[in-house]
Parts: C-alpha cells; structure tokens; sequence
C-alpha cells in the first residue's frame, strides 16, 4: 500500500512559477513509476508527465514540453513538478500518481495508487 500527498499548489498570474511536491509513504518507493495527472473542470484526467523508477527517463504530454520538469528524490520518497510558464489552460487540480512498473506510463489505468490532488489556478 502507498499513500501519496500532494502539496505546492495555489494561486499564480501568467507567466509564473510553481513547484508540485508528493510525498509518498512506505520503503519501496524506488519500486513505482511516477506521474501527474491533471484534471480541469468538466473535463477528463489526462496525463502530464512520467518518470521512470530511477528517475533517468521522463515523458511528457506535448503541451507542457519546456515548461514542466519531473523529477524524484528517491532517499526523499518523493516526486516533483515543477512548472514553469504558466498558462491559464494550466488550471486545474493536479493527481500525482505511483505504478508498480517500469519505464513512464502514460495511461491512468497504468497506475495503482493516486493522491487526493493539489489546486492549481493560473489568472490571466
């Protein structure tokens, strides 16, 4: 069992910065794939971005190529994401999520644990 905890959202203009943060508990965490899901109002959950067990592959949904950055601290038992150049379509609530498996999943069904999800609003 893994519980994950997302932290770092809020309320951001244009053109700023945030810093997602999930923190997951148990010692296998270096076992799980890592990814952010994000979910805006009437829309489906759609993936952000991956990172591999060790951290050394990662992955992205197109429209945050360059802006977003994944990464882990293994010793930490946790994922960031770091997001840069914001954009209104960014608004959502943010999931991050933890497959027991290899390489970056990309699809939700993939993934066996989710967090509760992190707000994070971008103002025009």
């Amino acid at each position: 069992q893994v519980q994950l905890v997302e932290s770092g959202g809020g309320l951001v203009q244009a053109g700023g910065s945030l810093r997602l943060s999930c923190a997951a508990s148990g010692r296998t965490f270096g076992n799980y794939a890592m990814g952010w899901f994000r979910q805006a109002p009437g829309k489906e959950r759609e993936f952000v971005a991956a990172i591999s067990l060790s951290g050394a592959l990662t992955y992205y949904t197109d429209s945050v190529k360059g802006r977003f950055t994944i990464s882990r601290d293994n010793a930490k038992n946790t994922v960031y994401l770091q997001m840069n150049s914001l954009k209104f379509e960014d608004t959502a609530v943010y999931y991050c999520a933890a497959a027991l498996r290899g390489g970056t999943p990309t699809r939700r069904y993939e993934y066996d644990y989710w967090g509760q999800g992190t707000q994070v609003t971008v103002s025009s």
